[in-house]
C-alpha cells in the first residue's frame, strides 16, 4: 500500500494510490482531532481471509472515491465503480502553496480512453478537502459519483438543500432475506424526506440515522432548481461533530444515501458494517449502460452522464469538511459568500472559512 499525505494548517489528508480511494481526512479544531470518514472494517485482515473475486476498492473500502462509471461497469469492462475506485494513481505534482498545500494525481488506466486526473487542495484553517476531477480526450459518455463515507457509533440527523423528491429503485439491494435485509420501499418516492414509504407499510424519517435500525438501503435525492451549492449536513450524534459536503448541482445533480448498518451477512460485511453513510454525489445512473442510455432520472430531466470528445476536457468539483457541533443538530441552511460558509440552525448561526468561489456556481457546466 502506498499513502501521499497532504497538510495544511488544521487538516490532512491521506490518499492510498493502489485504489485511489482516501484514507483518512484529519481535521484540527476547536483542541480536538476530527475524524469525519469511514473505513471498512476489514481492511487490515490478510486478503487471503476475503472473497476472492472482491473487487479492490471494496477490500480498501474508505473515505472517499471516484466512481467512474457509477456502479456497474457494462460499457467498458472495468471492476465495480470503475478502474478510478480500483486501481492505481500516480503523483503528479505535489507541493505547498503560499495558504496550504495542492496535489495532483493521474489515473494509471484510461476511462473510455479519456485521462483522468484528481487535484486535492488544502487551505490553511479551512476544514474543508476541496477535490476536482478533470476528464481529457476520451470517446462517448462516462457516468460519475463522488463515494464519501462517514461511520457513527450512535447514530446521526441529516439536512439537505433543497430537494425535488427522493426516490428509490425498482428493487432492493439486499432482496435475499437469508443475506441482509432492508427498510425502504422499492420502488417508493417522496418529495418530504421526513416521510418515505417503508417496506412494512408506513414512512421512515430519511433525516434520522437510527443504530437500531439494521439495513442496508439506497435512495437517490434529486436537487431542487435553487441557485446555490448543493449541500448535505449530518450531525453526528456520539461524535460531537458535523460533517459537510457540497457540490455544485449543475455538475452533480443527484445525492444518492447508501444507508449500511448490519444489513449485509455475507463476507466480508458479515454484519459488522455499522453506522455507515454514504453521500454520493453524482451524475449517473445505476450502471454504465443505464446512464448513457434510457433512464428514469433522464425522463425527469436529470442529466446521467458527461459527454467526452478528443480535444474536450471535462472537470467537476466537490467539497468535504468537518467542524464540531454541540447540541446534534444540523444547520436548515448553508450560505457560501465572501469567503466564508454560514450555517443557520434555529435562531443561530455560525461561520467558517470556505473557498466561495470554488464550487463555480452560476458558470457554464464542463462537458
Amino acid at each position: 500500500m502506498t499513502i501521499s499525505t497532504i497538510k495544511a494548517k488544521g487538516i490532512s489528508v491521506s490518499l492510498d494510490l493502489t485504489v485511489g480511494h482516501i484514507a483518512d481526512m484529519v481535521v484540527d479544531s476547536g483542541g480536538r482531532q476530527l475524524k469525519p470518514l469511514h473505513r471498512a472494517p476489514w481492511i487490515d485482515e490478510p486478503r487471503e481471509t476475503l472473497p476472492k473475486d472482491l473487487p479492490e476498492g471494496t477490500v480498501r473500502l474508505s473515505g472517499d472515491f471516484l466512481c467512474a462509471p457509477f456502479s456497474r461497469s457494462d460499457v467498458e469492462e472495468a471492476p465495480l465503480h470503475g478502474w478510478p475506485a480500483n486501481s492505481a494513481w500516480d503523483v503528479t505534482d505535489s507541493a505547498a502553496t503560499d495558504d496550504g498545500w495542492r496535489a495532483s494525481f493521474r489515473l494509471r488506466h484510461k476511462v473510455m480512453g479519456a485521462t483522468v486526473d484528481k487535484i486535492l487542495t488544502l487551505r490553511d484553517d479551512h476544514p474543508f478537502l476541496y477535490q476536482e476531477h478533470v476528464f481529457s480526450g476520451g470517446h462517448g459518455a462516462i457516468s460519475v459519483a463522488h463515494h464519501p463515507m462517514t461511520a457513527m457509533t450512535g447514530g446521526g440527523r441529516l439536512a439537505f438543500s433543497p430537494k425535488r423528491f427522493a426516490a428509490t429503485l425498482d428493487d432492493p439491494l439486499e432482496p435475499d432475506p437469508a443475506r441482509g435485509r432492508f427498510m425502504l420501499a422499492y420502488p417508493g418516492r417522496s418529495t418530504d424526506l421526513s416521510h418515505f414509504p417503508a417496506a412494512g407499510g408506513g414512512t421512515l424519517d430519511l433525516t434520522q440515522y437510527r443504530m437500531g435500525d439494521h439495513r442496508e438501503d439506497f435512495v437517490t435525492l434529486v436537487e431542487a432548481d435553487h441557485g446555490g451549492p448543493g449541500w448535505t449536513a449530518l450531525a453526528r450524534q456520539a461524535e460531537g461533530d458535523l460533517l459537510l459536503v457540497l457540490k455544485n448541482p449543475a455538475e452533480l445533480p443527484i445525492t444518492m444515501l447508501w444507508l449500511s448498518n448490519g444489513g449485509r451477512d455475507y463476507a466480508p460485511w458479515s454484519g459488522r458494517h455499522r453506522g455507515v453513510l454514504g453521500i454520493e454525489d453524482g451524475r449517473a445512473s445505476v450502471g454504465h449502460a443505464a446512464s448513457i442510455g434510457d433512464n428514469w432520472l433522464k425522463r425527469e430531466g436529470v442529466a446521467t452522464a458527461f459527454a467526452l470528445g478528443e480535444g474536450l476536457s471535462v472537470s467537476f468539483r466537490h467539497v468535504i469538511g468537518a467542524i464540531p457541533l454541540s447540541g446534534g443538530e444540523p444547520p436548515q441552511a448553508v450560505t457560501t459568500a465572501n469567503g466564508l460558509m454560514r450555517l443557520a440552525a434555529g435562531d443561530s448561526t455560525w461561520e467558517v472559512p470556505f473557498d466561495s468561489d470554488f464550487l463555480r456556481i452560476g458558470q457554464p457546466v464542463p462537458g
